[in-house]
């Protein structure tokens, strides 16, 4: 990236393929066609183009330079320091016990007070958040006469062909997953054996969404959601990098999704700053005697931040078409991207960070013995 002053931001892409980029096409929309203040504004591109009928080659892309204090993630990791610090504070305190309802069966109730003292500021910032989140959302579905961009129908084939791709994933995941389980340390190993054997019980979370007719739209998304792609203005949030997964084909990244796939990503994101920030990554010193207890904070801190993001989502989504009208249709498909997510999670960890396979697998287990 090239930055000029405090004007603009030009990024140069390294890996390079036929097609404008999402990021670009995304971009110019929210910026032209259906400007979007909670975005760095397109201010131009440069491209590569040869005969037709090949398309153009997105090389760089110019934004408009946004003031932050920093992103999502370190905000938040921040916050879980701040969090951790009070709960230590409170040692004499009982620990507190959160329900094992799914998150958005939980979102439809209202943050208890226990939980906004324990949380403090973030709780609304994660209520902020949930909100820009569903407000691009809106944006990103209202274009109704440009194909690259109109919603389309959440179609009984399409939830067939999620479930047989989600299926085959699931298979090489668990697979490998079973190949290594036995040189893993532990707890890790334990709960791998756990994922393995509970397989069935997996493919049944994305069987489920073809048991039932699903009333939704698909639609342009962010690709690649979590707090890593956020600024944090100070009191605003300014989403960032439409460009999807990177390891993805270009043609792959611009496929429509449900949008609850962002806000899968977004969830797996607050799961992973509490494992990072119980790994001492915080400003807050942890003790090895002091884990036990904060886990269990941390995984009161996920269901409510989780929660209230999730409430704050669903309040500006309700009574579009873009969602199904019944929570627990929404459920089922917010599972299964859960999971999923996490599957993905658990791959990448287990090839490049073997140390991190837990969190992963922990969300796996998670989702698997909530309740509707």
């Amino acid at each position: 990236s090239v930055i000029y002053g405090d004007r603009f931001i030009l990024k140069l892409y390294r890996r390079l393929e036929e097609g404008t980029s999402p990021e670009l096409e995304v971009g110019r929309y929210l910026t032209e066609r259906q400007p979007f203040a909670n975005v760095t504004a397109v201010a131009g591109a440069i491209e590569y183009r040869s005969e037709p009928p090949a398309e153009p080659v997105t090389l760089a892309i110019l934004h408009k330079y946004a003031r932050a204090e920093g992103d999502a993630w370190s905000f938040t990791l921040d916050a879980l320091g701040r969090y951790f610090d009070h709960a230590l504070a409170r040692s004499g305190a009982p620990v507190p016990t959160v329900s094992t309802r799914s998150l958005l069966t939980l979102s439809q109730d209202p943050v208890s007070p226990e939980a906004d003292e324990a949380v403090g500021p973030y709780m609304e910032s994660a209520r902020l958040l949930g909100q820009r989140t569903a407000e691009l959302h809106l944006a990103l579905a209202s274009a109704v006469e440009d194909e690259g961009f109109a919603p389309e129908p959440f179609s009984t084939i399409y939830q067939r062909s999620l479930y047989h791709g989600y299926r085959a994933y699931t298979v090489q995941v668990l697979g490998a997953l079973k190949n290594v389980a036995a040189s893993l340390p532990p707890g890790t190993r334990e709960d791998a054996e756990t994922v393995v054997a509970r397989g069935d019980a997996i493919l049944a979370r994305f069987q489920a969404i073809t048991k039932r007719r699903i009333a939704a739209m698909r639609i342009r998304c962010h690709g690649d959601y979590h707090l890593g792609q956020v600024l944090h203005t100070g009191n605003d949030f300014i989403i960032i990098d439409f460009e999807g997964e990177p390891a993805r084909s270009l043609g792959e990244r611009r496929i429509k999704h449900s949008p609850l796939r962002d806000v899968a990503g977004m969830l797996r994101s607050f799961h992973y700053a509490t494992h990072v920030a119980l790994r001492g990554q915080t400003s807050t010193v942890l003790r090895s005697e002091d884990l036990p207890v904060l886990e269990q904070w941390a995984r009161a801190w996920y269901v409510w931040v989780s929660s209230a993001f999730l409430r704050a989502y669903m309040d500006l989504m309700a009574d579009t078409p873009v969602l199904p009208p019944k929570v627990e249709d929404c459920a089922v498909v917010l599972d299964a991207y859960l999971l999923q997510k996490a599957l993905y999670e658990a791959n990448y960890e287990l090839n490049n960070r073997p140390d991190w396979l837990r969190v992963p697998l922990l969300g796996i287990l998670q989702v698997l013995e909530s309740t509707p």
